[in-house]
């Protein structure tokens, strides 16, 4: 991202560009804000806190209609239950491994294999943002646990010696 860029937090990418060593990864909706809880970060916090309950609620209510059509439709009362069954368990398993994923990244070809069940268990995806949002951006635990690996193996790397190795004393 450029530094004249209009985000907010465009000097925090331009600063931490410059500076050597691992760049910290951006998250959604926060950028590097995560790092040092700046530019707005609470705020950031805070709105993906409403924004993901009130998503969450939207489309609590676009399956309450659901529910509905399929009761004018008269489909059954198996159906129905069975339609009910279906969306809380995907989104109790959506919410369980949202939940994980911001804690440990699950390897891509199950990522994949799983984007059915996530997209069906939508409430509990937004859900587990609502919650983890209360406490951190979600993923920043994450985030910062591989940043600051990553610090720690670029300063061993980069520290030198003290000492002039060629006035060592040899052992006879």
């Amino acid at each position: 991202m450029s530094a004249d860029s209009s985000t907010p937090d465009s000097t925090d990418t331009a600063a931490a560009s410059a500076a050597p060593g691992p760049q910290p990864e951006p998250l959604r909706f926060f950028g590097t804000t995560w790092v040092g809880h700046d530019n707005g970060y609470g705020m950031r916090r805070a709105g993906v806190a409403v924004g993901s309950l009130l998503a969450a609620a939207a489309g609590c209510f676009v399956l309450r209609f659901a529910y509905e059509g399929m009761a004018v439709a008269d489909v059954g009362t198996f159906v129905n239950f069975l339609v009910l069954i279906m969306f809380s368990i995907c989104s109790a398993v959506a919410f369980r491994r949202t939940w994980e994923g911001f804690t440990r990244r699950h390897d891509p070809a199950s990522q994949s294999s799983m984007r059915g069940l996530l997209t069906i268990g939508f409430v509990g995806v937004l859900l587990a943002h609502f919650f983890r949002s209360l406490t951190e951006a979600p993923g920043e635990q994450l985030h910062r646990e591989e940043y600051e690996a990553a610090r720690r193996q670029y300063t061993q790397r980069t520290t030198r010696r003290t000492g002039n190795p060629s006035r060592k004393k040899r052992k006879a």
